[in-house]
């Protein structure tokens, strides 16, 4: 690309407008990603400055200028981000390291985010003391200097996450400076691990990604409850060991994804839809269910045992749900991503344990809801997977199992999704109304003929009051 266009596509980004007026004329210049995505004619939103003067003044420039706001993002580095007021673009702006502009780009990661353009000059030629335009034309990832991962380790995750996201492939030398410093991949905050995972499995080849992680020798490192599911066997249900049949699983995942009729039907926009929802911690619903893909199995490795030759690992599921809590406390996840992900990992069997039971009765399909709540859809979505995923000899992979557990599935999203959008069944009574009804106190016991009520109204059994404190008082008998 030329410099021209180059300076068009920089110009035409919503935060350039604001950043070239408020820093024109002063020791400024774009770096990093917007430069890189320029270049390849991707979308540019958010920008990267280095400035030499104080960072802080330059951001909260910017945003007053726009009527956003400014904050810190790193002290360590002198960081600081001015945001739009909707939040649709934010700039980082960060103080100039060493004398000048060639010395801070030769300190950043790869080449490809180790180009400068002189804010407001859309005609100056680009600054590339490492090569990194070459390296965009030729799709290579190289570090930009042999300290590149020594600097941070992070960008160890970070070559993985790029590499997957762009398309290019790692060059030799630095895929060799990344095993050499492997070791350190989790030695950053956890967080950060966190974000680069996410922006990793965000990508359009998170397989690619994690293929990286596995080759550099950061997956032990990083995700060692992932690196530990390699060579566990399982039984004839699977042609896989654990851990190729996790990463089978995210692969069924991404088609189903992209296909979501095959499961949904013609509820397909609204699974769409909830996938995409932001969750905590900048994941969607999408992205912190292909984590939980990533992750549902890992309980297996403790819970193997072998009985007249046959593989089983009865209880992985709370086995897993336990390691996930240590995962997500390891890498300082919020308590919704961590409820989120410990939640799809416990539930991930409960499905299948229904597939032969078909027609389902409204009592169980409600049984279920429940007890899934709030990653109902979600959970039933990765079933799905998981089930595509057992292409063995036994009988749970057998077509007809895998045609009847699709089937099953695609009622229970439709429940799902309903109940999502109309709340569980309303009890036409009040607890305190009940208790009275039937002569007793509040407490565990008629919480639990609550719960009979809304199964009741959901199965059509409770119509009104009188209805439910039939039902109620029935319960209560068989208890006594």
């Amino acid at each position: 690309m030329s410099e021209a266009k180059l300076g068009e596509r920089l110009d035409a980004a919503p935060a350039a407008a604001v950043a070239w007026r408020e820093l024109r004329g002063r020791d400024a210049w774009a770096v990093g990603g917007a430069i890189r995505d320029a270049v390849l004619g991707r979308d540019v939103v958010d920008l990267d400055l280095a400035v030499s003067e104080d960072a802080r003044g330059a951001a909260r420039a910017i945003a007053a200028a726009a009527g956003g706001y400014a904050f810190e993002l790193s002290a360590e580095h002198s960081t600081w981000r001015a945001v739009a007021p909707d939040d649709a673009w934010h700039v980082d702006v960060a103080k100039l390291r060493g004398g000048g502009i060639e010395d801070d780009l030769r300190a950043r990661d790869f080449t490809v985010n180790a180009v400068g353009l002189e804010v407001g000059a859309s005609a100056a030629e680009p600054v590339d003391p490492t090569g990194g335009l070459a390296d965009l034309e030729r799709g290579v990832l190289r570090a930009a200097s042999e300290r590149s991962f020594a600097d941070d380790p992070l960008r160890i995750l970070r070559a993985a996450r790029l590499a997957a996201e762009l398309g290019f492939s790692v060059e030799a030398a630095t895929a060799e400076l990344a095993r050499a410093g492997a070791g350190r991949a989790a030695e950053p905050a956890g967080e950060r691990q966190l974000q680069e995972l996410r922006l990793l499995l965000a990508t359009p080849d998170p397989i690619g990604g994690l293929a990286v992680m596995d080759d550099v020798g950061a997956t032990a490192a990083v995700l060692p409850e992932v690196q530990a599911l390699r060579g566990v066997e399982q039984n004839p249900n699977h042609h896989l060991d654990v851990h190729g049949h996790t990463i089978e699983v995210l692969r069924r995942l991404l088609e189903l994804e992209a296909d979501l009729e095959r499961v949904a039907g013609d509820r397909a926009g609204e699974l769409r839809e909830l996938l995409g929802e932001p969750l905590a911690d900048s994941f969607t619903r999408g992205t912190a269910l292909r984590l939980g893909a990533l992750l549902h199995d890992v309980g297996k490795p403790e819970t193997r045992d072998e009985a007249g030759g046959y593989v089983t690992f009865i209880g992985h599921d709370h086995a897993g749900a336990r390691i996930v809590e240590g995962f997500c406390e390891r890498m300082a996840a919020s308590r919704a991503l961590t409820a989120y992900l410990r939640g799809v990992t416990l539930h991930h069997l409960r499905l299948g344990f229904l597939s032969g039971e078909r027609p389902l009765r409204p009592r169980q399909v409600h049984e279920y809801l429940r007890a899934t709540e709030p990653v109902s859809a979600d959970v039933t979505l990765l079933t799905v997977a998981d089930r595509l995923s057992a292409r063995g000899e036994g009988p749970i992979a057998s077509p007809e199992m895998v045609r009847a557990h699709l089937e099953l599935a695609r009622e229970i999203l439709g429940a799902a999704l309903d109940r999502r959008r109309d709340g569980p069944p309303r009890s036409p009574i009040r607890g305190d109304d009940l208790a009275g009804a039937l002569g007793i106190e509040p407490g565990p016991a008629l919480g639990r003929l609550l719960e009979e009520v809304e199964a009741g109204v959901y199965a059509g059994e409770v119509r009104d009051r009188e209805d439910a404190i039939a039902l109620a008082r029935e319960a209560l008998e068989q208890t006594q």
